[in-house]
């Protein structure tokens, strides 16, 4: 008994200190956060795709369900959030909660069927653009990109050259792709997008340190609310389809507030086989409240299960399963905050070869 007291206290010693040395020797991108408990209240980006194309049920949404959805939003008196707001106020707290609009790919089917209606409405959305499938069929035209973009509440931005896979790139392949996105832009609009969406929502270190140098902001496909404390180039959103727009997953969403923390480790979202899978520690603000409320929730090993936790003052950490053995790898967390409802996400990009 008393040799397995000592062994438990080992194991809580080490732990211990792999935490602090996880800290420790990340103390730069540490210093990138603002590292303040805001009470943010955040903005909420919705991603859409399709409008209307039934034949894509894992991109696609039905028009009257997007109507439905807006009437939501406005019905609980939330604001739709200019994105040329984000320039000015990204590093102000926000004392109501916004909504931003972001519409992936530029598929026909938003300039025939949704485009109208958030003109009518005068909604603010940023249309993220690939450039290589403009004009073909089954995707919006250069021409119409103009017209859109000419409109004081719609912002155009890029979603790279090819929309390929660009963590299977090698380095001088994607700055090659990015950089015939950005000419392509700058002959045809007369400039290069501040924002950036990540195809698939997969990026490297090395990817991401590249766009943070040519970009303002970059938007993932990780869920969670956007605070002051979230890094500009790892901007989440929720995607939102037929699978999973339903209106009892939306009203749900659509409340949520931001989970924030101070830092999270690893910095790095690219998973080797040397990494996988990864040591995961997030580290929340002291001024915080119900932390032990936290669950989290992982899809390693192909399948959606509770996460084992712990925690150790503000630092939680979560004891992997298994390895994830897709290409990509999600972990999402909420906390219900004395009735407020938190929430972040993660998703890693997972090494296939």
């Amino acid at each position: 008994m008393i040799v397995k007291k000592i062994l438990s206290l080992a194991a809580s010693i080490i732990k211990l200190f792999i935490i602090i040395l996880l800290f420790s020797s990340n103390t730069k991108a540490a210093e990138k956060n603002i590292k303040y408990y805001s009470n943010d209240k955040g903005i909420l980006s919705l991603m859409y795709h399709r409008f209307n194309e039934d034949k894509y049920p894992s991109t696609n949404i039905q028009m009257n369900v997007f109507k439905q959805q807006i009437e939501i939003i406005k019905s609980l008196n939330y604001n739709f959030y200019d994105p040329k707001d984000l320039e000015k106020n990204f590093n102000t707290v926000k004392t109501e909660k916004k909504i931003l609009i972001t519409i992936d790919d530029a598929f026909s089917s938003f300039y025939d069927v949704a485009w109208p209606y958030l003109k009518k409405e005068k909604i603010p959305f940023i249309l993220f653009v690939s450039t290589e499938t403009i004009g073909k069929n089954g995707y919006m035209t250069w021409s119409q990109i103009k017209e859109l973009e000419k409109e004081n509440k719609a912002y155009i931005g890029n979603h790279s050259h090819t929309h390929d896979y660009l963590v299977d790139f090698k380095n001088e392949e994607f700055i090659n792709d990015i950089q015939t996105a950005s000419t392509i832009f700058n002959n045809e609009l007369g400039y290069n997008p501040i924002f950036f969406s990540y195809p698939f929502g997969e990026y490297s270190g090395f990817i991401k340190e590249y766009i943070s140098k040519n970009f303002k902001f970059s938007f993932g496909q990780h869920s969670g609310v956007i605070d002051i404390n979230k890094d500009r180039h790892e901007l989440p959103r929720f995607p939102i389809n037929e699978k999973y727009g339903n209106m009892k997953r939306f009203k749900f969403l659509i409340n949520l507030n931001p989970l924030e923390y101070k830092f999270l480790y690893p910095e790095e979202k690219y998973l080797t086989k040397n990494d996988n899978p990864p040591k995961f520690v997030v580290e929340f603000f002291k001024e915080q409240k119900n932390l032990n409320n936290i669950n989290c929730f992982s899809d390693e090993g192909g399948k959606w299960e509770k996460s084992n936790i712990s925690f150790y003052q503000n630092s939680l950490k979560l004891n992997f399963r298994e390895k994830y053995n897709f290409r990509r790898g999600r972990i999402n967390c909420s906390l219900n905050d004395d009735g407020v409802w938190r929430w972040f996400g993660i998703q890693f990009s997972v090494e296939q070869n």
